[in-house]
């Protein structure tokens, strides 16, 4: 097994990291900037070293500053967590010619797969739907005036290396569509460098399913399950749960097959996940592979009884899986929501700012996972996400009712969170009755009046 692996990444994942690493006898080194010496990843870990200052551009996007720090310090893997530099391909290929075992799928899936266009002519050649639109990058507007008109509007344009929720735009008219590919293009570019666009039909009153995968270097891929992420606001997930309350058992087989199916096909490894687009017909399409460890990756651990990051720890050095499908046990239902430092009552706003009272829920089923405490200053510079509360129950009731008192527990002051916003979703009986879809997340107001009694601020 690695004697020592580095942590490329900041926060929760970071000290998420460090904790699988010390129950596997793994010494730890993360990389910090100047604005996170005062996080808990910096404090437990066997090593830090600053590698620059506060904008992610001048310190965990920047490999010539974090390859280094492995080479000196004998590390001998790299953890890129989520984020950063994760799905980099370039970044895994430096590791690969490094000697440095990337803790994740070889450099050609990633980069096979971040091409979001490519990935789904991969889909589609594995025999797994896909959603209708163009068979490759635009090569103009008029192009995409001519394939929206053959699958019909609403139609969305997304960048080919996107994520996110950048560099997409919903165009509902022929009339609005020289605007949004230009915007489209030009937030692309600023995004990820490159300007190429795709167009894909928009479905409406839909669902976001993801199914878990994991595989190891010698052709098994097993499914993890699948997680419910439709709560969501400008395309990015607030809520994740698992099982789905709208899947039927053969949905979900379906689903979870198409997902192992996809992941044969391209010669995935390690972790991994699968996204897909549920319509109200039941229909799904694949959106897009996430080949990395995911933010709400907790809820299947907590399904399934099994630590994911040691996981991928393990088959880096090269372990097989060691169990097949039918060995996978699922026991009873997960739940994750995400407090942000953000004010949604103004459009979710960034709050960065220092933390004056901290303190977590806990009790049977109620699992915390932060780098955030009393006092901690939040930077302004990274993903403004500073806790991650999980519950687990018997069944879906018995999961909500343990979230709805956690986060009447969780108190955070001098900064607005997302709390509150989660507390009034929690009570809303399209999400308890399961019968919302992707617009439903924006949806909730969160006007001062309708903050919930007792909610934290």
């Amino acid at each position: 097994m690695f004697k020592k692996i580095l942590i490329a990444n900041r926060g929760e994942i970071a000290l998420r990291v460090i904790r699988a690493c010390r129950e596997l006898g793994i010494k730890t080194v993360v990389v910090h900037s100047e604005a996170d010496v005062d996080s808990l990843h910096v404090r437990f870990a066997d090593e830090d070293v600053c590698i620059g200052p506060g904008p992610a551009n001048q310190s965990y996007l920047d490999p010539k500053r974090i390859i280094p720090v492995a080479e000196i310090c004998n590390a001998e893997a790299i953890h890129p967590g989520y984020g950063f530099l994760s799905e980099n391909p370039d970044f895994a290929e430096i590791c690969e010619s490094c000697n440095l075992k990337f803790i994740g799928p070889p450099s050609g899936v990633i980069r096979l797969m971040g091409d979001k266009m490519q990935a789904k002519i991969a889909m589609q050649k594995a025999e797994v739907p896909v959603i209708p639109g163009s068979q490759g990058v635009l090569p103009s507007v008029e192009e995409a005036l001519k394939v929206a008109e053959e699958v019909g509007y609403p139609v969305m344009l997304k960048a080919s290396m996107g994520g996110g929720g950048r560099g997409m735009r919903r165009v509902d008219w022929p009339d609005d569509m020289l605007k949004s590919f230009e915007v489209a293009q030009q937030e692309a570019k600023a995004a990820f460098g490159v300007p190429d666009l795709y167009l894909e039909k928009l479905i409406l009153t839909s669902r976001h399913i993801e199914v878990q995968i994991i595989a190891d270097n010698f052709g098994n891929v097993l499914h993890l399950g699948e997680r419910d992420c439709t709560v969501q606001r400008r395309h990015q997930k607030l809520i994740e749960e698992s099982p789905s309350p709208v899947l039927t058992p053969e949905q979900r087989e379906r689903i979870c097959k198409a997902a192992v199916q996809g992941a044969k096909a391209i010669g995935y490894r390690n972790l991994g996940t699968i996204e897909f687009m549920l319509d109200k017909e039941g229909n799904f399409h694949f959106m897009e592979m996430n080949t990395r460890i995911q933010v709400e990756h907790t809820v299947t651990e907590e399904l399934v009884d099994m630590d994911l990051i040691k996981e991928q720890i393990r088959l880096a050095w090269g372990e097989a899986l060691g169990y097949s499908q039918s060995e996978i046990q699922f026991t009873g239902h997960a739940l994750e929501c995400r407090i942000n430092a953000e004010d949604p009552e103004k459009g979710f706003m960034p709050n960065p700012g220092k933390i004056t009272a901290f303190h977590v829920p806990g009790g049977h089923g109620v699992r915390v996972d932060t780098h955030a405490y009393a006092g901690y200053v939040i930077p302004p510079h990274y993903d403004s996400m500073i806790a991650k509360l999980i519950t687990h129950g018997r069944n879906r009731q018995e999961s909500i009712q343990k979230m709805q008192r956690a986060l009447e527990e969780f108190i955070i002051e001098g900064v607005a969170t997302t709390i509150a916003y989660h507390q009034k979703v929690l009570a809303h009986p399209d999400f308890l009755e399961g019968k919302y879809d992707t617009g439903f997340g924006e949806s909730v107001g969160m006007g001062k009046e309708e903050v919930p009694v007792g909610a934290a601020k």
